[in-house]
């Protein structure tokens, strides 16, 4: 009887620990793949005018992790949006569109910014013109510099006119203020009535289709 209960009891302490072993492997299987995905994470730039109409046009792509508004490509530390607007700071209007390479390409999301903009305005974009509203590509490798070229001649071999929009190498972006993240979500009838009244789906679909 003895022999028995001591059997049992050890066949208790084997599935215990059999059982915390096995937790112990998902919980390290799962940190591992959750290190692979953020691994996967990469971080693209774009001005295309307002860019609470780019964070709308990014935030529907399948592999879009996150998209923030901010400035980058001028010489002011920290700019404000009122400096950006209104000064020679050299900033355009950009989005920081953080994604899952794994998901989707950079290729990818360049087609989605070209199809987002005019790119044969230099004077800015859509009801938005100045400096500030500039439509830029900002490559961070001499491979994305590339494909951007590349896709460039494409668009004025398929329009036989010249594309002004720029192509910066990155350096800083800085994040814009609170009110402007997510606007096109926060302030959905504000920016409805902005967008129509600045003709944007109107000027893309006379463009691209």
């Amino acid at each position: 009887m003895k022999k028995i209960v001591f059997l049992i009891v050890i066949f208790q302490i084997f599935i215990f620990y059999s059982s915390q072993l096995l937790t112990s492997e998902l919980k390290f299987i799962s940190g591992a793949n959750k290190g692979a995905e953020v691994s996967n994470f990469k971080k693209v730039y774009f001005a295309g005018g307002c860019f609470w109409c780019m964070e709308e046009s990014f935030d529907k792509i399948e592999g879009v992790v996150d998209s923030v508004s901010g400035y980058s490509g001028g010489h002011l530390k920290n700019p404000s949006y009122k400096e950006v607007i209104y000064k020679d700071t050299g900033h355009v209007e950009t989005v920081e569109i953080t994604y899952d390479s794994s998901k989707v390409s950079f290729e990818k999301l360049l087609s989605v910014f070209w199809k987002n903009i005019d790119p044969f305005d230099k004077y800015g974009q859509f009801c938005d013109k100045g400096k500030a509203y500039r439509s830029v590509v900002f490559f961070q490798s001499k491979k994305e510099l590339e494909i951007i070229k590349k896709s460039v001649v494409n668009i004025e071999n398929k329009f036989n006119d010249k594309v002004v929009t720029l192509l910066w190498k990155f350096d800083t972006f800085y994040i814009a203020e609170d009110y402007h993240q997510d606007y096109y979500e926060k302030n959905f009838l504000r920016y409805l009535a902005y967008k129509k009244a600045c003709q944007r789906e109107e000027v893309l679909d006379k463009i691209w289709n």
